[in-house]
Formats: C-alpha cells, structure tokens, sequence
C-alpha cells in the first residue's frame, strides 16, 4: 500500500524536530455544489530542524513515532531532504 503524500504550509517549528503543517484542500459542499477551503494541522518529524515557518513542505506517512506524529518531512520548497539518516523512520 503506497504511503500518502501531502503539501502544505509549515505554521509552527517551535518543537524540537517537529513542525506543524497546515494542510488545505477544496472539496465540494453535497448540497449546495460550491467549493469550500477545508484545513487540517499535521505535526510532522523533521531530524535536522530545517524548516521555518511559511516553507512549503511535503510530508508523507510513516510509523507512529509519537502519539501526534505520523509523518516525515520529505521535501522542503521544492528541495528533497535527505531521508537516509531516518532510514529506521522510512524503511519500517
């Protein structure tokens, strides 16, 4: 099963290799067929504490490796990070 990827806008790097990123998607309201902004919070790992607030980023899933974090950091505006010193994070 392919694991999923989504974009979106780091708003918090406060923690110690975590960010918080905002994910915004457009879905269709059932009744009234108009689009609507959707928004969701995802604290995500990020080993090396690269990202500051306003970077667009790529996070995609992975193990449990807190209780709130189950995504990765994979890429940041525009730029893969190097995930091969997490490889216990991705290969598992």
């Amino acid at each position: 099963m392919p694991r999923r990827v989504l974009t979106g806008r780091v708003t918090s790097d406060k923690q110690d290799k975590t960010v918080t990123v905002l994910v915004a998607r457009r879905v269709m309201h059932p009744l009234y067929k108009k689009f609507i902004r959707r928004s969701k919070k995802y604290a995500a790992h990020d080993e090396i504490n690269e990202c500051k607030v306003g970077d667009t980023v790529r996070i995609e899933e992975c193990r449990p490796i807190s209780k709130r974090k189950t995504w990765i950091v994979v890429e940041r505006n525009g730029v893969k990070i190097d995930v091969a010193a997490d490889t216990q994070l991705v290969s598992a």
